[in-house]
């Protein structure tokens, strides 16, 4: 048993060496070691910043700029209720039975369910948020709405 312990080896080609940059001319990658010639790409740390132009005015900075940006905005991922139909009736329906069916995104969402189409199915819906006609369209078909803190 360990004499066949002692002659276990990686299959062939299934390790491969690290590059050893800067260790003389015989190795393919020295002098330079791979950074081209002089100037700033070839110094450590000499990466220029992302929008940077040479010193010439960035288009970022050059574009004007218009509007209002709400930094207190909060975006919803939108379901129509006539989306809610491929569900069984009296299942809860959550942002992970959604996902599943591939109606959201991943990641955490917040959930906005929205009065576009019919249901006919009573089901349990749990949202972030809901609108009126969504509301009264899922009480009509014989479900109801959880809202989620």
């Amino acid at each position: 048993m360990s004499d066949i312990l002692s002659k276990l080896a990686p299959p062939e080609g299934s390790r491969k060496k690290r590059k050893r940059v800067g260790r003389g001319p015989g190795s393919g990658v020295g002098k330079t070691a791979g950074r081209g010639g002089k100037g700033q790409t070839a110094r450590s740390g000499g990466s220029i910043a992302p929008g940077f132009e040479g010193g010439q005015m960035p288009l970022q900075r050059r574009l004007p700029k218009r509007g209002f940006h709400n930094p207190f905005r909060v975006a919803y991922e939108v379901v129509n209720v006539g989306q809610l139909e491929s569900f069984e009736a009296g299942v809860e329906v959550t942002v992970a039975a959604l996902q599943g069916k591939r109606l959201l995104r991943r990641g955490k969402p917040l959930l906005k369910v929205l009065g576009d189409g019919t249901l006919t199915r009573g089901l349990t819906v749990r949202a972030h948020a809901v609108s009126t006609g969504a509301r009264q369209k899922i009480e009509a078909a014989g479900g109801r709405v959880e809202i989620i803190a």
